[in-house]
């Protein structure tokens, strides 16, 4: 199952890349920022929907907590989605 989870963006693209590092649970992964318009501005500490690599939305902190709180529900398949995205990684790690 491929879920959308927020994750909170810890360091943007220092290249031409659009890889921001982001942190979901604890474990942090670069993640594509393209996707999201420059109108709306992202910053170290915003949050963002992720699927499948990539950052689809930025959300606003109450929408991320809500969505977390929805998403640790789901036992079984949030914990597949986040091995998952900790066992991933678009383009480089940086890390």
């Amino acid at each position: 199952m491929c879920l959308g989870i927020p994750g909170e963006l810890v360091e943007m693209p220092v290249d031409e890349t659009d890889l921001a590092l982001v942190s979901v649970a604890g474990v942090r992964r670069r993640v594509n920022v393209g996707l999201i318009t420059e109108e709306e501005d992202l910053a170290v500490g915003d949050w963002v929907l992720i699927h499948v690599g990539f950052a689809l939305a930025k959300i606003d902190e109450e929408e991320a907590r809500a969505a977390l709180e929805m998403l640790h529900g789901l036992g079984p398949a949030y914990d597949q989605e986040i091995a998952e995205f900790t066992g991933s990684s678009v383009g480089r790690e940086g890390l």
